[in-house]
């Protein structure tokens, strides 16, 4: 009889141990170093999480996860997210990160970024909404009125960065980030610089967006700023390329012909004096701060270097330019015609 006992206390023993292991010890069915469960919001029903679970081998027991949800009524209230598994977890870990809604930030890089389209894009790709509803939010400028922007000037808001956001936030909130960044950035020193180059935080915004465009050379954007600035104050068109290139949504023009700066838009700066309605990219802060830095000069033209360095050369007078320009424009045509010669 005792041997019996002994045998049933052991098995329980067993058992109890079996269910504990099952609850409390490595529970994920997956080899890799972690894995990411994804529960949309037109999705967050029990049946789509327990298809996750399976499907991507989250768990290695389905079953104990229903078991342990259905006890913790998780399924009662199923919390939307990005959800980072760590190989390891166990079950019952992995049922209170999802109730709690604990998801794991995503990181968001803005870059330079020319469009809004380009914008809804990469948001499109980074958080559970599409790129549509960002593009809806940009173009409304009703919805726009939180930020004392339209969408013509909604860009100036965007400094590129890394932000660090949830799967689920939406274009507002994620606008709201942006916008709080931005304003950070703007500093009453910044203003100051601003006012006293006779500009707005939006204008020299704008002129970054130029410089940004013009050249990767940081030395020179000061230079190259001043130079737009002085034509803005003597009332002389920009001729800028960049805002052709804008213009006509062709950012792959290398050159720019007659054609293309006959082209009628206000973002062509051929075509119309003074500064396009808004940005043509994002500029980084330093670019920013470079056309908040830039020096009195006379200068009212530059044309990139005869060299090919990445430099540009600045000139006063027009026939200044028009020398350099022509120096500019014979090494480029050599180099055209080598080129051709290697590749008939």
């Amino acid at each position: 009889m005792k041997k019996v006992l002994f045998i049933v206390f052991f098995l329980i023993l067993l058992a109890a141990a079996i269910c504990v292991w099952m609850v409390f010890g490595p529970g994920t069915g997956f080899s890799s170093s972690k894995e990411v469960l994804y529960i949309r919001s037109d999705a967050a029903t029990k049946e789509a999480v327990m298809d996750s679970l399976k499907n991507n081998k989250i768990v290695g027991n389905p079953a104990v996860f229903n078991f342990i949800a259905s006890r913790l009524k998780y399924f009662d209230n199923i919390r939307p997210g990005r959800y980072e598994i760590e190989k390891g977890s166990s079950v019952l870990n992995i049922v209170r990160k999802l109730r709690n809604g604990q998801q794991a930030p995503i990181n968001l890089t803005i870059t330079k970024t020319r469009t809004k389209e380009d914008l809804a894009r990469i948001t499109g790709n980074k958080f559970e909404f599409d790129s549509s509803a960002m593009m809806r939010y940009l173009n409304s400028n009703d919805s726009l009125k939180q930020f004392n922007k339209d969408t013509t000037l909604v860009m100036t808001m965007v400094l590129p960065d890394t932000y660090s956001f949830l799967w689920t936030h939406s274009p507002v909130t994620v606008l709201q980030k942006l916008h709080a960044e931005s304003e950070k950035f703007w500093t009453d020193e910044r203003k100051s610089k601003a006012t006293i180059l006779g500009l707005t935080t939006a204008s020299a915004y704008i002129i970054a967006s130029i410089v940004e465009e013009e050249t990767n050379h940081d030395p020179e954007k000061s230079n190259i700023a001043s130079v737009y600035i002085n034509r803005i104050k003597k009332g002389m068109p920009l001729q800028a390329d960049p805002t052709v290139k804008f213009a006509l949504r062709d950012f792959s023009l290398t050159r720019i012909y007659q054609k293309h700066t006959r082209f009628p838009s206000p973002y062509n700066t051929y075509f119309t004096k003074g500064l396009p309605p808004g940005p043509i990219c994002t500029p980084s802060k330093k670019t920013l701060d470079a056309v908040l830095n830039a020096p009195q000069s006379d200068y009212l033209f530059f044309v990139a270097s005869h060299k090919f360095d990445g430099t540009h050369d600045f000139s006063v007078t027009y026939d200044e330019h028009l020398i350099k320009a022509r120096l500019y424009q014979q090494e480029l045509n050599t180099r055209d015609s080598i080129r051709a010669a290697k590749n008939p």
